[in-house]
């Protein structure tokens, strides 16, 4: 019996009465009137409830709002498996592989219609030493939720995983697959791990679909999920889509709807997302749509500061093919692009007395700036512009606040691109500055200039 069952199911358990109850719910040989003396009389008992087990793991991520009434046994047992594979593995493994999810798509788009002669698809799932139930439930999700004249394959791709239960047991299912979809399921093994995009490839080299579908096998599709894709690259062979999977979260596997974003890839190859504007949803379908690439991360600019040796060869190349210069992608592609023309420098942020910590943008949501020890991701990345002359920001606060978060209107005494300058607010005429901190050794404060002095990690000779 399965540990999740309702009070009602436990009372007629306990009285020995299941009998009495056809499977509509109704009394059998007009007996309803014992059925009903029976349960008045085992509640009149006032049987007392078990006391429920106190939380072994309150800190546990997997335990804030999840795991009430769970045997001690079963905590254990499910915290075990929560810190071998980061999410709720033991919940995994007591729902239904074909659980059906919520439609949460646009009602504009429940009224789409498809033509039937569509590209078939081969749907690669990537995984290592990945749940053997989460495996199970994203491939039954692609069989249920893809129209079978669709769906050429399902080529399971194991980067070497090294769990016993990812063996046999996985043979095990595809052979039930087998029986009711002969050789719908492939399973490639690597010898050795061979690492995420290997992986994408020996799914590709082994799909004989029209079009290759390369998923992780973490997720679970749902109905309709593949006709848009293919719709899309029938009109156009050329173009590279991605469905957006609903969110599944990690203690107890509720299904939540992911905003509509689209995605792309900045200059340093790195996946982004674009929301949509707020008014996306009330454009006119018969207009024509720009959609916007993603350059976030990597601004542009006329000289960055940085020598990039020899590009003559590949500006030839530019000229050969008659390529369009930046200026035409921005007019017409993506105009709301950040231009990023009035950059005078960019990098991290340091003071010449802390010369190992960085600027940081600080904990959010807050953002309050921070002194931390320098490690040049994102959260601190500066900014010198000539607009508002010098303001200190992330590039989160730029695209989307358009000014500083606590640090408003701080700017340098000159818009000339140098070094070791101070950080001074031309309307106070108070400076950014570090001064012993009560908890760290040093915070971020701004007060009466004192000459401490500023560096930003590349400076843009010609803006």
């Amino acid at each position: 019996m399965s540990w999740i069952y309702s009070t009602k199911t436990r009372l007629l358990a306990l009285i020995g009465c299941f009998w009495f109850i056809s499977s509509d719910g109704s009394s059998r040989s007009g007996r309803r009137s014992i059925f009903s003396q029976i349960i008045c009389l085992k509640l009149s008992q006032h049987e007392p409830e078990k006391a429920a087990a106190p939380k072994l793991y309150p800190n546990s991520a997997l335990f804030l709002k999840w795991g009430d009434g769970l045997s001690e046994e079963e905590q254990k047992e499910a915290e075990g498996l929560f810190r071998i594979y980061g999410y709720n593995a033991f919940l995994s493994n007591r729902i239904a592989l074909d659980r059906q999810l919520p439609d949460m798509r646009d009602p504009r788009c429940l009224k789409k219609k498809y033509p039937r002669a569509l590209p078939s698809v081969s749907v690669v799932l990537i995984y290592v030493n990945e749940a053997l139930s989460v495996i199970k439930r994203a491939t039954r999700s692609v069989i249920t939720n893809t129209p079978q004249h669709l769906l050429r394959e399902i080529i399971l791709v194991d980067d070497h995983s090294t769990y016993n239960d990812l063996g046999k047991p996985v043979e095990d299912y595809i052979n039930e697959i087998h029986k009711e979809r002969p050789g719908l399921v492939k399973r490639v093994w690597h010898t050795s791990q061979m690492g995420l995009s290997q992986s994408r490839i020996t799914g590709w080299e082994h799909a004989t679909g029209d079009v290759v579908a390369i998923l992780d096998a973490h997720i679970e599709a749902t109905r309709g999920w593949a006709e848009p894709l293919l719709a899309q690259i029938k009109a156009d062979r050329t173009v590279v889509v991605s469905p957006v999977f609903e969110k599944i979260h990690f203690d107890d596997l509720h299904v939540e709807r992911y905003m509509s974003f689209a995605q792309g890839f900045d200059w340093a190859l790195w996946c982004m997302y674009e929301f949509f504007k707020p008014n996306w949803n009330d454009v006119d379908e018969s207009h024509p749509l720009i959609l916007e690439m993603f350059f976030r991360g990597h601004h542009y600019s006329q000289d960055h500061g940085i020598d990039i040796g020899d590009v003559s060869e590949r500006k030839k190349l530019r000229e050969q093919l008659k390529c369009k210069p930046f200026s035409w992608y921005l007019e017409n592609v993506y105009p709301s692009l950040e231009r990023w023309d009035d950059v005078l420098g960019y990098g991290v942020l340091q003071n010449s007395l802390v010369k190992q910590q960085c600027v940081d943008q600080g904990d959010v949501p807050g953002s309050i700036p921070v002194l931390y020890e320098c490690h040049s991701q994102e959260p601190q990345v500066s900014h010198r512009i000539i607009n508002n002359v010098c303001l200190v920001f992330t590039i989160v606060d730029i695209l989307l606040l358009k000014r500083a978060v606590l640090i408003n209107f701080i700017d340098y005494c000159s818009i000339k691109p140098s070094q070791g300058r101070e950080i001074r607010n031309k309307a106070t005429q108070r400076c950014l500055e570090v001064a012993p901190g009560e908890y760290l050794d040093y915070q971020l404060v701004i007060q009466r200039c004192t000459s401490q002095s500023w560096t930003i990690q590349n400076l843009v000779t010609a803006a």
